[in-house]
């Protein structure tokens, strides 16, 4: 009797071993599938439709929705529209914080903020244009590109003078991304009409066409005229950057390609700190023609640096095509020499492609 209850028991302890593995093994098997497999109904997280991202600018544009961080790094090049020593609004590649989702929009106006995280990156010569202590709440991007920019209270603390430049340069920094055209702006969730201080109006939204460092001028006739926004080089020390400037030219015969370039090669003028980079003796041969997104422009000989070597200055291209580039039907421009088979940039490299304005950043998608 004794043997068989110590049988039995032998038995069921054996039993128990036996079912226990199989069902951790079953367990075991299903944490496994449930890893493979998340149910049908799970969605990914995505902040995109209340965040938006980083176009570079008609310069190259890259949209808010596909601003993918390189998480490799630290830091991350932005293109942010700042105040130069001469009180013109330019902009200035800098490197910001890695940010933590899908917010580079929003990151790049907090870094136009004065005595922000911007204090310390700031150039020689270089101030933030919005009044200290100014919030972005938030950005909201319609579906006809208008980026809505939500700002605090501090926002109005500005000087009627300053309106301005801190539109252009808001307005700069978000439409430098291809799907945002136009900037709106709301104080505390409240929308408005106008600019709180100087009372510009903005309640259609505010764009590139409404201009940048407006440079008037009193031999041109307005109403016969066209507003372009044309490039000049700066210098600020050892800082050498391009100034982008809205000017009225008179087109003629029709031709407004050649127009600018003839804008551009006339310069901005002598009441400005901008440069003149063309020969005074650089003319073109011919007018401008525009085919397939390629505009074709063709000088003589003395546009050249060094005739001799064929080659063009680097400012010179790099004015002319952001220039021209401006307009939307031109996506690259080919610059040709009479009687030059090849150019050459200062470097020693040919130009054997029309050129964009992409080339001029090299560690930008802008």
């Amino acid at each position: 009797m004794q043997k068989r209850s110590l049988l039995l028991l032998s038995l069921t302890v054996f039993l128990t071993i036996i079912l226990s593995g199989c069902f951790q093994g079953e367990q075991s098997l299903g944490s496994d599938e449930g890893e493979m497999d998340p149910p049908k109904d799970a969605e990914a997280v995505d902040d995109s439709s209340n965040e938006t991202g980083e176009k570079a600018s008609t310069e190259g544009k890259e949209s808010v929705d596909d601003a993918e961080e390189d998480t490799s790094t630290d830091t991350v090049d932005r293109q942010l529209y700042l105040l130069d020593a001469n009180g013109m609004v330019a902009s200035q590649t800098l490197q910001l914080p890695q940010p933590e989702s899908n917010t580079v929009a929003e990151q790049a106006l907090e870094y136009l903020v004065k005595d922000g995280p911007v204090t310390s990156l700031l150039p020689n010569g270089f101030q933030a244009v919005l009044p200290a202590g100014t919030e972005i709440l938030g950005l909201n991007l319609e579906d006809n590109g208008t980026m809505i920019v939500d700002v605090s209270e501090e926002f109005k603390n500005y000087k009627a003078e300053q309106e301005l430049e801190i539109l252009q340069a808001m307005t700069y920094t978000v439409t430098q991304f291809d799907n945002v055209d136009s900037m709106k702006v709301h104080i505390e969730g409240t929308p408005q009409e106008t600019m709180p201080v100087d009372g510009t109006p903005i309640g259609d939204g505010y764009s590139r066409v409404n201009g940048i460092n407006l440079i008037q001028s009193n031999t041109v006739d307005l109403l016969g005229s066209e507003p372009v926004t044309m490039y000049y080089p700066s210098v600020q020390g050892e800082n050498e950057y391009i100034v982008p400037v809205t000017q009225y030219i008179e087109v003629e015969d029709n031709d407004l390609y050649g127009s600018m370039v003839q804008a551009l090669m006339q310069g901005p003028g002598a009441d400005t700190n901008l440069q003149h980079v063309f020969n005074s003796s650089a003319e073109l041969t011919s007018n401008p023609s525009l085919n397939d997104g390629v505009l074709e422009v063709v000088f003589n000989q003395e546009v050249l640096q060094d005739a001799d070597q064929a080659v063009i200055s680097n400012e010179v291209m790099e004015t002319l095509v952001r220039t021209l580039t401006e307009d939307e039907s031109v996506e690259a421009v080919e610059v040709k020499v009479e009687d030059v088979e090849t150019l050459f940039n200062e470097n020693g490299e040919p130009y054997t492609e029309p050129v964009t304005t992409q080339s001029f950043f090299s560690t930008e998608k802008l």
